[in-house]
């Protein structure tokens, strides 16, 4: 179809990145989608079929991974037209004092070095196509809370969009930072219903892919009403 894009989800067996699989294929587009987690992938596959969905199990916080699932995106569509850069994860243990290192190390490798490592290996194929790299960020990147390495390291995820958006606008790529609140996902012990759905923010990726090329939509930042 006209307009359809080929669009690479990192992080894509459950939470905020199952539900964009589920947007960006209804909205037309056919997904690429990555996580360590086999079983779920291919059961996303078995849902929408094969010439809508290629899976690739990976570790994006190892380069050689990413690579590989941007190399058999580009082996199977031909192209790559959009990155969703959404793998994320937390820690268990609160603040600076009493926080454990090794979480941290675990934390930072997803959340830092994933999202250097997917625009690495990404970007020769987005400039191809004067693509777009969209980043999962957090509310907890624009505000602070206290001995939050979380948070700290969100601050890291939107700063970055900020700069590689300037570094993509050099041939016409196109960078959005999407900021949400508390959203009801896997990565909290009890459900939160009052909070957004996953589905809240795959529909920012949409909004954010489906607009003219002449708009840049730079960043989105998503609360929930109460």
């Amino acid at each position: 179809m006209q307009n359809e894009k080929i669009v690479l989800i990192t992080g894509a067996s459950s939470g905020i990145g199952a539900a964009t699989v589920d947007k960006v294929i209804e909205a037309g587009h056919k997904a690429v989608i990555t996580a360590r987690n086999t079983d779920k992938l291919n059961a996303i596959v078995k849902r929408w079929g094969e010439d809508k969905v290629l899976a690739v199990t990976a570790d994006v916080s190892k380069l050689d991974d990413i690579a590989k699932v941007v190399e058999q995106a580009k082996q199977k569509f031909g192209r790559i037209d959009v990155v969703f850069a959404n793998a994320g994860t937390g820690v268990n243990a609160p603040g600076i004092e009493n926080g454990d290192p090794d979480e941290w190390k675990t934390m930072l490798d997803v959340n830092i070095n994933a999202l250097l490592f997917t625009a690495k290996a990404s970007l020769p194929s987005l400039k191809e196509t004067q693509g777009q790299f969209i980043i999962t960020s957090s509310i907890a990147g624009k505000i602070t809370l206290k001995g939050s390495v979380y948070g700290a390291s969100k601050w890291f995820a939107y700063g970055f969009g900020q700069n590689l958006a300037a570094e993509m606008a050099e041939w016409n790529g196109r960078c959005t930072t999407i900021c949400p609140g508390m959203v009801n996902t896997p990565f909290f012990d009890e459900a939160k219903p009052d909070k957004l759905d996953p589905s809240d923010v795959a529909d920012a990726v949409v909004y954010a892919i489906s607009a003219n090329t002449r708009c840049d939509i730079r960043e989105i930042t998503l609360m929930p009403t109460k």
